[in-house]
C-alpha cells in the first residue's frame, strides 16, 4: 500500500464525514431526523518482514444514532398528550357553556322560580302572569339552545373523526410503502437511514391521531391499534373510516376494514386525537346531554303535573305549561332502530311513567324470538333489566319509562332506547294566555254559618289528576264540578265529641265510594285533621272517589256550616302557585327510592355543572402532565438522536483539519516520488 493510497483513504473518510456533518446541519429542524455518524475502520495491515504497517482507513458504515427505547417513550407520550389535548379542547367548551351565567341553565331556572314567587304574591296581577310566562319561554329556550350546542359539538366530533381517519389511512399507506422500500434496501446490504427516519416519523404522526403499537418483524413495522386490530401488516395497510354507527346514525363510529371484514373499533381505540374525542364523547358529552335532557323532562313533567292540579284565573282547571313529555312526537324519538333491522320491522314508543325514577342511561332492546319476546339491557354496564313480550296487556315500566311496540318484529332486531337524551330539545312552552296559569287550588272553603268560635283551614285536594290519563282526569274534574258546592254541617257535642256531616247543596248527605254517608266527629277546642273521601262514578261506570282534607279547630256551634266549593275566577288563592314553587328544592330526580337521596331541579343542575367542570379540570391537569412528559421524552430522544449545532461545528473543524492533513500526506508522497525521479 503506497503512501498516496493511505492519504487518499484519509481524504475519502474525511470527505464522507464532512458530507455527513453538512447533512446533519441541514436537517437540524427536520422532524424525526436522527443524527448520522460516519464510522471508519483501520485498513488491512501489510507484513514487511520485520513487522506490520497500516494501509490507511476504510469506511465501514454511516450509522443512524437511534435509541429504540427512547423513541418508544416519545411515541407513547405523543399519543397520550394528543389524547389529553383533544379531550380538553372539547371539555372546556362544554364546561364554559354550562357554567357561564349567560349560557347555562342556572340563571334562567332561578329567574323562573323568582317570577313564579312574584306571581304567587299577586295571583290576580296580569303583569306578573305575563312575566312568568316569558320566563317559562326563556327557560325552555335555554334548554333548546344548550341542546343545539351539544348537537353541534357532536357533529363537529363526527367531522373531526372523518378528517382524522383520512390522515390515519394516508400515514398507514406510507408506512406500508416504507416497509417495502426498507426491506428491499436492507436485502441488498444497505441501511437506509433516511427511510428509517421517515417511517419512525410517520409512526409518531400516527400516534398524534391514534394510539398505535408497533411490532418489528423482519425489518418491517406491523402497526396495531385498539386491542390489537391491525392497521399495517408488512407492505399492506388496512382502512380506517368514520361512519354513522348502526345503533345511532347521529354518532359516528370508527370502523376498520381488514381481511374483507369491517369491525367497529370505537370502543377499543385509545390514544391520539381520535382516542381523546371518543373518550370525551362517551365520558362527558353523551352523559351531559342525557342529564340535561332528564332535567328538562323532570321539570316539564313536574311543573305540568302540578299546574294541572289547580285552577286558573278564569276558574277553569289548569293546563300544561310545557309540551307533554309523552307527546307522540317525543315518544317516537326515544327509540332508534338499528340499521341492520328488518326493513319491515316497527319501533317502540317510549313513554315516561315516573320521571323521578329516570336514569341517564341508554338501553338496548333485542328481540330474542319471532313471538315478540325481547330482552332489555342497560348501557354501558350491560345490566339485565328483564325479558318482556309485545303481546303483554300492560306495557313494562323500566327505570321510570314504559315500552310499547308498534308494528311487527323479527328475531334479532335491536333498538337503542334513550329516555332522556332528547328531553332538552323537546321542551317547548305551549301555553299562550297568562290567564291559563293555574295559581289557585281547586277547592275553596268559606263559612256560611259561624256562630261559634270554630275555625277551619282551606280544603286541600289530595287526589291527584293523572295528566297522562286524559279519561281519568276528565272523570275526576267532572266529579269535582258535579259534587260542589258541598257543606260541612257541624252537629251537637256528645260526650266531648262534636259530630259533622258532609251534605250537598240541597242538604242531602254526600256518599263515599261504597255508598255510605260521609260523617264523623271532632274534639272541640282542639286541632282536628279530617279527611273526606267523596265517591263518584267514572265514565266506564266504575266506582271511584276523590279525597280532600281540612283542619278544624276552636269550638263550633251546632248548625255552623262551612262551604266547600270550586275556586272561582279571579281568586286571590295562590296555593297551587306556591306548590309549583316548591319544585325548585323538592327532590324530584332520582326520587323513586323515597329515601331522601334524590335531587331537586336546582341540585341536579348544579351536579351536572360540577361533574362536567371536574372532568374539564382533570383534563387540564392531564394535559399539563402529558405535555411535561412529552417535552421530557422529546428532550431525551434529542439528546441522543438530535442534531447539536455546536457539536457539528466542532466536528466540522476537526474533519477540515483531517482533510488537510490527508492532503499533506499525498503532497509528501508526491515530493518523495519527484525526488526519486530527479535522482535517476
Amino acid at each position: 500500500m503506497s503512501l498516496i493510497s493511505i492519504g487518499l483513504s484519509g481524504l475519502t473518510a474525511s470527505s464522507a464525514a464532512l458530507t455527513t456533518i453538512g447533512n446533519n446541519t441541514a436537517n437540524v429542524d427536520t422532524q424525526g431526523y436522527s443524527r448520522q455518524q460516519v464510522m471508519t475502520a483501520a485498513g488491512a495491515q501489510q507484513n514487511i518482514g520485520v513487522g506490520f504497517i497500516g494501509t490507511g482507513t476504510t469506511l465501514s458504515d454511516v450509522r443512524r444514532i437511534y435509541n429504540g427505547y427512547l423513541d418508544n417513550q416519545l411515541q407513547t407520550s405523543t399519543s397520550l398528550n394528543a389524547d389529553a389535548t383533544a379531550y380538553l379542547s372539547q371539555a372546556s367548551k362544554l364546561d364554559s357553556i354550562l357554567s357561564d351565567s349567560s349560557t347555562g341553565v342556572s340563571t334562567v331556572l332561578a329567574k323562573f322560580f323568582t317570577d313564579l314567587s312574584a306571581l304567587a304574591k299577586q295571583p290576580t296581577d296580569n303583569a306578573a302572569r305575563t312575566t312568568f310566562l316569558t320566563s317559562s319561554k326563556a327557560l325552555a329556550g335555554q334548554f333548546n339552545t344548550i341542546s343545539a350546542q351539544m348537537k353541534d359539538q357532536n357533529a363537529s366530533i363526527n367531522t373531526q373523526l372523518t378528517t382524522a381517519t383520512g390522515q390515519v389511512n394516508a400515514l398507514a399507506s406510507s408506512i406500508a410503502v416504507l416497509n417495502k422500500q426498507i426491506t428491499e434496501t436492507q436485502a441488498s446490504g444497505g441501511q437506509p437511514n433516511t427511510l428509517l427516519d421517515s417511517r419512525t416519523e410517520a409512526v409518531r404522526q400516527l400516534n398524534e391521531l391514534v394510539g398505535a403499537k408497533v411490532v418489528e418483524t423482519n425489518g418491517s413495522y406491523d402497526v396495531y391499534i385498539g386491542t390489537g386490530q391491525p392497521l399495517v401488516t408488512g407492505t399492506t395497510s388496512n382502512t380506517l373510516s368514520a361512519a354513522p354507527s348502526d345503533s345511532d346514525p347521529s354518532v359516528y363510529a370508527l370502523k376498520l376494514k381488514y381481511q374483507n371484514n369491517v369491525v367497529d373499533v370505537s370502543s377499543v381505540v385509545t390514544g391520539g386525537s381520535l382516542g381523546g374525542l371518543l373518550r370525551y364523547r362517551s365520558d362527558v358529552l353523551q352523559p351531559a346531554a342525557s342529564e340535561l335532557g332528564r332535567l328538562a323532562v323532570v321539570a316539564s313533567d313536574q311543573i305540568n303535573s302540578q299546574l294541572n292540579q289547580g285552577v286558573d284565573a278564569n276558574g277553569d282547571f289548569g293546563i300544561n305549561l310545557f309540551t307533554s313529555v309523552n307527546d307522540p312526537s317525543l315518544t317516537s324519538q326515544r327509540s332508534l332502530a338499528n340499521t341492520t333491522n328488518d326493513q319491515s320491522s316497527g319501533n317502540f314508543a317510549v313513554s315516561i311513567a315516573n320521571s323521578g325514577a329516570l336514569q341517564t342511561n341508554d338501553y338496548q332492546v333485542t328481540f330474542t324470538d319471532a313471538s315478540g319476546q325481547y330482552s332489555v339491557k342497560r348501557l354501558p354496564d350491560g345490566k339485565d333489566m328483564g325479558s318482556y313480550n309485545t303481546s303483554a296487556t300492560a306495557a313494562p315500566v323500566i327505570d321510570g319509562f314504559s315500552l310499547k311496540f308498534n308494528g311487527t318484529s323479527t328475531e334479532g332486531d335491536s333498538f337503542k332506547i334513550s329516555p332522556t337524551k332528547t328531553g332538552a330539545d323537546g321542551i317547548k312552552v305551549v301555553m299562550t294566555d297568562p290567564k291559563d296559569i293555574a295559581s289557585a287550588s281547586p277547592l275553596t272553603g268559606s263559612a256560611l254559618v259561624s256562630k261559634g268560635s270554630g275555625t277551619f283551614t282551606q280544603p286541600v285536594l289530595s287526589t291527584q289528576a293523572d295528566i297522562y290519563n286524559p279519561t281519568a282526569t276528565a272523570d275526576l274534574r267532572n266529579a269535582l264540578t258535579a259534587s260542589t258546592p258541598m257543606r260541612l254541617l257541624m252537629g251537637d257535642v256528645t260526650n266531648g265529641a262534636q259530630a259533622y256531616t258532609l251534605v250537598d247543596a240541597q242538604g242531602a248527605e254526600v256518599k263515599d265510594k261504597s255508598g255510605n254517608a260521609i260523617k264523623g266527629s271532632v274534639v272541640p277546642g282542639q286541632s282536628n285533621d279530617i279527611s273526606l273521601e267523596v265517591g263518584y262514578t267514572d265514565s266506564s261506570g266504575a266506582a271511584q272517589s276523590f279525597k280532600f282534607g281540612m283542619t278544624l279547630a276552636g269550638k263550633a256551634n251546632s248548625g255552623d256550616t262551612y262551604s266547600i266549593a270550586m275556586t272561582g275566577a279571579g281568586s286571590l288563592d295562590n296555593r297551587n302557585a306556591v306548590s309549583v314553587g316548591t319544585l325548585q328544592t323538592k327532590q324530584t330526580l332520582d326520587s323513586a327510592a323515597g329515601n331522601g337521596t334524590g335531587m331537586s331541579l336546582s341540585g341536579a343542575n348544579a351536579n351536572m355543572i360540577t361533574t362536567v367542570g371536574s372532568k374539564a379540570a382533570q383534563a387540564r391537569g392531564d394535559t399539563t402532565a402529558t405535555t411535561a412528559v412529552l417535552t421530557q421524552a422529546k428532550s431525551a430522544r434529542d439528546s441522543v438522536s438530535g442534531v447539536s449545532l455546536d457539536e457539528e461545528a466542532a466536528n466540522l473543524v476537526k474533519y477540515q483539519q483531517y482533510y488537510t492533513a490527508s492532503s499533506q500526506i499525498i503532497k509528501a508522497a508526491q515530493a518523495i516520488f519527484s525526488t526519486l525521479i530527479n535522482s535517476l
